[in-house]
This record gives C-alpha cells, sequence and structure tokens, in this order.
C-alpha cells in the first residue's frame, strides 16, 4: 500500500490551492505552492504531525508564494522552482505581489530545476516538467509512482492558465499541455493551482486544447 499522502488547502484571495504531500511513514513532507496563510499551513503541519522539508513553486506569482518565508522560518525547508522563473520570483512588479491587498514578496530559490530532472523529496521521486506559457518558468511535477500530476497554472479541469500576465505566452502553454501533459497516462491524477482534481483521461476529452491535439 503506498505511503504517499496528500492534502489541499484552498487559501488567499484568489482561492489558489496549496498541496500539503507527505510519507505517511517518515511523516516527512513537501509543500507546493504555499499561498498564503503560513500560520494555517503550519498549524496543520502541527495537527497532522509532519514536518515539512522542501517547498516546490509551479510558479512564481503572489497567490503562490505568499507563506514561502513563514514556512522557511518554521522549518529548514529547501525552495525549488523552474530554472526562468527566477526573475520573476525576485521582482514583485513581475510576480505581482503588493496587488489586491497583498504585501510585496520577493522570493529567492535555493534549487532552480530544469526539464526532465529528478528530485527525490520525502521517499519519492518528482520528475520536472518545464511548461512554459502561464510565466516562461512555469513548471509541473509528475510522481510517476503515484500516478499524481501537479500542474500548477498551466492545466485546468476543463481550462488552462491564463496568459496575459507578465511573461505569459497563449502559443507556449498550448505547446506545454499538447506536448508534455496531454501526452501523460490517462489515469493521471492533476492536481492544479485553482479548482477541482481531474485526470488527463478527462482532459484529453473535454480541455479545450484538446482540440489542437487532434489537428
Amino acid at each position: 500500500m503506498s505511503e504517499f499522502r496528500i492534502q489541499t488547502f484552498v487559501l488567499g484571495e484568489v482561492s489558489t490551492n496549496c498541496y500539503l504531500i507527505y510519507h505517511q511513514g517518515t511523516r516527512e513532507a513537501v509543500v507546493v505552492d504555499p499561498a498564503d496563510n503560513g500560520a494555517y499551513i503550519l498549524n496543520k503541519c502541527r495537527e497532522i504531525e509532519v514536518k515539512p522539508t522542501a517547498i516546490l513553486l509551479t510558479h512564481g506569482h503572489f497567490d503562490h508564494i505568499l507563506a514561502v518565508k513563514d514556512i522557511c522560518r518554521a522549518f529548514p525547508c529547501k525552495v525549488y522552482a523552474g530554472r526562468e522563473e527566477d526573475r520573476l520570483l525576485q521582482d514583485s512588479s513581475l510576480n505581482l505581489s503588493g496587488s489586491m491587498g497583498s504585501e510585496q514578496m520577493c522570493v529567492e530559490a535555493d534549487v532552480l530545476v530544469k526539464d526532465g530532472d529528478i528530485l527525490s523529496l520525502v521517499g519519492f521521486d518528482w520528475q520536472v516538467l518545464e511548461t512554459p506559457g502561464h510565466t516562461a518558468g512555469s513548471v509541473c511535477y509528475y510522481v510517476e509512482s503515484e500516478q499524481v500530476l501537479i500542474s500548477g497554472d498551466t492545466l485546468f479541469a476543463n481550462s488552462l492558465g491564463r496568459t496575459d500576465l507578465p511573461t505569459g505566452d497563449m502559443r507556449a502553454i498550448i505547446r506545454s499541455i499538447k506536448e508534455k501533459l496531454l501526452s501523460l497516462p490517462e489515469r493521471v491524477m492533476v492536481y492544479p493551482g485553482h479548482g477541482e482534481v481531474t485526470t488527463i483521461e478527462h482532459e484529453k476529452r473535454y480541455n479545450p486544447v484538446a482540440a489542437y491535439r487532434r489537428r
């Protein structure tokens, strides 16, 4: 039986999904996109008795990074982000922090990852998929052993991420989804940055990008 566990917290002004993913046996955890309300996330960690050892960022927009520093102050976590996202993370005008009443925030990643990297974290292997489009440095994380994809704001249930924000590119996001994500096994569960969980099988049938893929 798998020791992989995932909890979802919907946080912040734009209802961002923060994922707490942990090993049932060791109780070590990864926090994916700590959206907001660090106190809440840390309380949940104490509640289920897990220890975060890493923070994975799918991209650098404010609504995915606001609690990074709170978690790093409480636990010795390394922060991972896409190699092309460094500039956006460190520029509040690009990551849009300070908007919607949030504080201005700059985050420096400890590890900049690239396509094909395998991260061995909390007893599982996480494959990095570079998926530019929503931002230039957007990445997804695929845990093949668990058939789980963390898709950030690249792929949503029946939809895709917006591209009208800094470093966004519509052609790039369509290419990322077609070439990197819809080619994954159909049974893969997709955990997006906003909204409901979906599957690759569902998105191959109903996502508007799938129409481009069939051409």
